[in-house]
């Protein structure tokens, strides 16, 4: 199954479904740069890439509970909708949406499990990522939606807004450069 990208009717909101492979992380950065590169924001692709590719690889794992290099994982089992089913089970979609000077990274997937930072194990191969979504993003939160979630990170396009929170987001701040 391929994915698909749609442009919505507002040029600066951009969508894309993912497959359930892994290799749909990167499909989330290429759709990212593109994203960014059209809107002339190609200095938060890093930033932008990093936390897409976490917010992603986190919904393949907890959304449907597969792991990297498990043969006959659940990835290769599962019927992935490409809509919204009859039970309301949503597929894993990326959403970039610029709102002048931010930008908005959304992941939804089909568990309705909210994300839960782990207490950091620097030895561990994995478990980290929402302390890399909170490090390199603005701001970040989850919400519910019918049959699953989506996941955000609130990114700053001007380097002035870098410098001070944006007010009412809670004050996180980016790493210092």
């Amino acid at each position: 199954m391929g994915t698909g990208t749609a442009l919505a009717v507002d040029p600066h909101v951009v969508t894309c479904t993912l497959a359930p492979r892994y290799e749909a992380v990167r499909t989330a950065r290429d759709f990212a740069r593109t994203a960014l590169q059209r809107w002339g924001l190609d200095e938060l692709f890093d930033d932008v890439a990093l936390v897409a590719s976490e917010l992603v690889t986190n919904a393949l794992r907890h959304a449907i509970g597969a792991r990297p290099g498990t043969a006959g994982s659940a990835l290769d089992q599962y019927d992935f909708p490409t809509q919204a089913g009859p039970e309301g089970r949503l597929p894993i979609r990326i959403s970039l949406v610029h709102r002048a000077p931010q930008v908005v990274c959304a992941v939804s997937d089909p568990s309705s499990a909210g994300p839960v930072a782990r207490e950091a194990d620097f030895v561990a191969e994995s478990g980290r990522g929402l302390h890399l979504v909170d490090s390199f993003s603005h701001s970040w939160g989850w919400h519910p939606l019918g049959g699953g979630k989506v996941v955000w990170a609130l990114f700053e396009a001007e380097s002035e807004a870098l410098k001070s929170p944006a007010p009412g987001l809670g004050g996180r701040h980016r790493r210092s450069a």
